[in-house]
């Protein structure tokens, strides 16, 4: 389903493209029309089914921490015609946020239609997540990397186990069977040398910068879209759509999630004034089409956003510093996972996504070093992770349709202790449990141990608990403060 979504999405950008290539009056005004039409359309899918808002990522965080359910037929029927009207129309958004959230709910309803239990469909959802962005990249050790740090915040062996083997079949199906190859291919990157990771600092200062901004601009233009009362909710998509129309006109590339623009800075097409207007313009049009909420998500948009600060900041140190210009595009790859870091605070993910695309573990410490860069500027500037925002304002709307109709069903809680936390080396009895959840059982290696108010606990051990699926998201929170989290 992923790839025939992605697949589909890229014959309408396409048709798109050679739309707003084409130099006529008549066929300007046909297309206006049939953006104004598709913005209804969106607006009407939305109304019938609001969980297809935005990337869908939010949505699947909610649901594998039990906050949020997703009603998953309708979700898979109307996220996929919704992204591909949005995409395809030319919406600054990416196909991976939207292929993330179709993995997930297939996950899901797989689990319902074999009448699996809750607890393996918290895993199959994390599972067809990963895959879903295995697809979309090709990239499957960061499918699951995103699973477990993202999605499911700890490194359970059975989630481990099951998200590595969906995402290696994505990954092996989407090559072998339908030929889709890697969207970008930076195999060529030339190691960048040590005695220049001194300014992988200051770019992953300037990232983290950006970084922030970027959140900043994405949150605001959210409350903008919501609070602005001159154009009705169901004209609101007409908005982002019509942006596109002189983008097309002027570089149709920019249009959808941009892949192509990277590939340019890699292929060296631009100069440096021409990456500073492209940077301005998929910036505005990328905050401008998510805060619509239209289906679509960032992920491939804030790559892009961040190759092209990276390709400003290499059109600027290296003939400034007499720099080999073959290290050029370093800066730019570099700088894609800087971003995503910055962006998501998912260090790890990027780290892997930028290493799959080069296919060399050799550009894996310039790679951290920026991340971690980017990271800690971001978090000096206070900026959140954008999907833990993103999930807080849809619970903070309150809409009855995304609680499920069984919250006070059980739920089993998985808990990794961290060394040094509260709970490292202290026995059963001595620790304060949150209330309303029960220690059913103690993971220690391959052994399972019945938690006896005697037995010690130390770090590395996985404990399960069991509460009711309303209150499992308060109790995680303070499980997950207890352990060391």
């Amino acid at each position: 389903m992923d790839l025939l979504y992605s697949f589909t999405v890229f014959i309408v950008s396409a048709a798109e493209g050679a739309y707003v290539s084409i130099n006529s009056l008549w066929w300007t005004v046909f297309w206006i029309a049939g953006l104004v039409i598709i913005a209804l359309i969106i607006a009407k899918l939305i109304e019938l089914e609001p969980m297809i808002r935005g990337s869908g990522i939010p949505h699947v965080k909610g649901a594998v921490t039990g906050q949020i359910t997703m009603n998953w037929f309708r979700v898979l029927c109307l996220k996929f015609a919704g992204g591909i009207l949005a995409i395809g129309a030319g919406m600054s958004l990416g196909r991976e946020g939207p292929s993330v959230q179709l993995g997930a709910v297939i996950g899901q309803g797989l689990n319902r239609l074999f009448r699996g239990l809750r607890v393996e469909e918290k895993v199959l959802i994390t599972s067809g997540a990963g895959a879903g962005l295995a697809a979309a990249f090709n990239a499957p050790l960061a499918g699951v990397v995103f699973s477990l740090e993202e999605l499911h915040k700890n490194f359970s062996p059975p989630v481990l186990l099951s998200a590595t083997a969906a995402s290696a079949t994505a990954d092996y199906i989407s090559r072998s069977i339908f030929g889709i190859k890697p969207i970008f291919d930076f195999s060529s990157l030339q190691v960048l040398p040590m005695k220049y990771y001194l300014w992988l600092l200051l770019l992953g200062a300037i990232i983290g910068i950006l970084g922030a901004f970027y959140n900043w601009s994405l949150l605001k233009s959210l409350r903008i879209y919501e609070q602005q009362n001159l154009i009705p909710k169901k004209l609101i998509m007409i908005i982002p759509l019509l942006l596109t129309v002189p983008v097309g006109f002027s570089n149709p590339d920019v249009l959808g999630g941009g892949n192509e623009l990277v590939i340019g800075i890699h292929n060296g097409q631009y100069v440096l004034i021409t990456l500073i207007a492209l940077l301005g313009i998929k910036f505005a049009l990328t905050v401008a089409s998510y805060g619509s909420g239209a289906p679509g998500g960032i992920f491939m948009p804030l790559l892009v956003i961040g190759a092209l600060a990276g390709g400003v900041f290499g059109h600027v140190l290296v003939p400034a510093l007499n720099i080999d210009p073959v290290y050029s595009n370093n800066f730019a790859v570099f700088a894609m996972a800087s971003f995503f870091t910055a962006i998501v605070k998912a260090p790890i993910t990027g780290c892997i996504l930028i290493t799959e695309m080069t296919g060399s573990f050799s550009h894996l410490p310039a790679l951290i070093i920026v991340a971690m860069m980017s990271y800690i500027v971001a978090d000096l500037l206070k900026s959140r992770p954008i999907y833990e925002d993103l999930l807080n304002r849809i619970l903070a709307r309150g809409k009855k349709e995304l609680l499920e109709e069984y919250q006070d069903s059980n739920t089993v809680l998985e808990l990794v202790v961290c060394v040094g936390s509260a709970l490292d080396e202290k026995q059963v009895k001595d620790i304060k449990w949150p209330k309303h959840c029960l220690l059913i059982n103690i993971k220690r290696g391959e052994t399972e141990i019945v938690p006896d108010e005697g037995i010690k606990i130390i770090a590395g051990d996985y404990l399960n608990f069991i509460t009711s699926e309303r209150r499992a998201p308060k109790t995680k929170e303070t499980l997950l403060k207890m352990s060391g989290y």
